[in-house]
C-alpha cells in the first residue's frame, strides 16, 4: 500500500512540476556548465540562452541536445580548440545547424523549405501574368 500511495505522490508531483528525471539530468548538465573554463562556460550559457527561445521546448529532445551541447564543449576545452572554431564566422549559423540535427530542427528546416517554395511559386505567378 504505501509503495502505491508513493507511486500515485510521485505521478502527482510529476504532473505538477514535470518529469523529475528530467529535472535531474538538467542539474547534471548545469554541473558540467559550471566545470568548463570560463570562456567556454560563457559560450555555452550564450548558446543556452538563444536556445531557449529559438530550439526545442519539449524535455527529452531539449535535454538531448543540450547533453550533446555540454560534449561538445567539454571535448573541446580539453582539446584546447579556440571559441571560434567551434562556432566559425557566423555563430547563428552555428546554432541552426546545431538544432537542425534535432526532431524541432528537422520540423522548422521542412518548414522554412515549404514556406521559401511558395513564396517562389507565388512571385512565379507573378511574372507569368
Amino acid at each position: 500500500m504505501a509503495d502505491e500511495s508513493k507511486s500515485r505522490y510521485l505521478q502527482y508531483l510529476e504532473l505538477v512540476t514535470g518529469p523529475l528525471e528530467e529535472k535531474k539530468r538538467w542539474r547534471q548538465y548545469k554541473a558540467r556548465v559550471k566545470g568548463l573554463p570560463d570562456n567556454y562556460r560563457t559560450a555555452v550559457e550564450a548558446l543556452e540562452r538563444y536556445l531557449m527561445h529559438f530550439g526545442p521546448a519539449d524535455g527529452a529532445g531539449a535535454m538531448t541536445m543540450y547533453e550533446d551541447l555540454i560534449e561538445l564543449f567539454e571535448r573541446s576545452a580539453a582539446d584546447g580548440t579556440p571559441i571560434r572554431d567551434i562556432f566559425g564566422n557566423d555563430p547563428v549559423e552555428f546554432v541552426e545547424a546545431f538544432m537542425a540535427n534535432y526532431p524541432l530542427g528537422q520540423y522548422r528546416t521542412r518548414e522554412r523549405n515549404r514556406f521559401t517554395s511558395a513564396v517562389e511559386r507565388a512571385a512565379q505567378e507573378d511574372r507569368k501574368q
